[in-house]
């Protein structure tokens, strides 16, 4: 009997001993072109990281990223860099390519160009989608451009709000830009009680202007303007996806019991 539990106890140190196996993380690519070559390598697919509909969420991120791209962009053009950061937070992660045309590929990947009701009907169908396979009961938004306008369109207008809880928006245009003004019903562009909303805009940009289009006060809305912390910063209204400055804003809005700090650095434009 002795001899046995001597070799059990031996057993179970050894294996205390023993490193469990994790996954490597994967690479980020801080450049707003970074999910092109996943699209080119594989038309139509998803990010590393991503779309993975056995994830589950864990006690720390218990609500599901959905990624939503701007106009001409989709699933993996428009997020090379959080498809792969938001999993190695762990996050389940999820991106789709809304309001395309109908064609073949390349013309299939570029995605925000259909009539709005589509748009959000496609949106509303993946929302349900995604909270039915994770058992989750809120997603939380990570939009960019016309992305901060569609999710907000689902919430009020489809009557989606109480499935989102955080709100993050790089580049938004609640006040409306160009011929978004008109595409949209009025109530796209309103907050919904019961959502917090983060705001991350650049000075820089040149498709919403002026920039300040982004910038609504709200109890619960917080307002960035990446250059009011960092003079290095030059993103536009690309490169604002592509800015690592950016990236830890996102991920303080998703996570704000745990903040990082934001780095202050060089980040060029278009690129990030």
């Amino acid at each position: 009997m002795r001899t046995r539990w001597t070799v059990a106890l031996a057993a179970c140190a050894w294996l205390a001993c023993v490193p469990t196996a994790t996954a490597d993380p994967l690479p980020v690519d801080y450049n707003f072109f970074g999910g092109f070559p996943a699209e080119i390598a594989n038309p139509g697919g998803s990010l590393p990281g991503t779309n993975d509909f056995s994830c589950v969420p864990t006690a720390k991120h218990p609500n599901p990223v959905i990624l939503v791209h701007g106009t001409g962009t989709g699933q993996q053009t428009g997020w090379g860099v959080y498809g792969p950061l938001l999993k190695n937070e762990g996050y389940c992660v999820f991106a789709l390519t809304y309001g395309a045309l109908p064609g073949p590929w390349p013309i299939s990947a570029i995605g925000g160009l259909g009539p709005v009701p589509e748009k959000g009907a496609q949106f509303a169908a993946f929302v349900d989608e995604v909270l039915s396979a994770t058992g989750a009961e809120k997603v939380d938004i990570v939009g960019h451009s016309q992305g901060t306008v569609l999710p907000n369109y689902y919430a009020q207008v489809l009557g989606g709000a109480d499935d989102i809880d955080k709100y993050v928006s790089l580049a938004p245009l609640w006040k409306g830009s160009g011929p978004s003004q008109v595409a949209w019903p009025a109530a796209s562009y309103r907050y919904a009680p019961g959502i917090t909303y983060t705001n991350i805009m650049t000075r820089y940009d040149e498709v919403v202007v002026p920039y300040t289009d982004g910038y609504v006060e709200a109890p619960n809305a917080t307002n960035i303007v990446v250059q009011d912390t960092c003079d290095l910063d030059f993103s536009e209204h690309a490169g604002i996806v592509g800015s690592p400055r950016a990236a830890a804003f996102v991920l303080n809005a998703l996570d704000p019991a745990n903040p990082d700090a934001v780095p202050c650095e060089f980040v060029p434009p278009f690129t990030g």
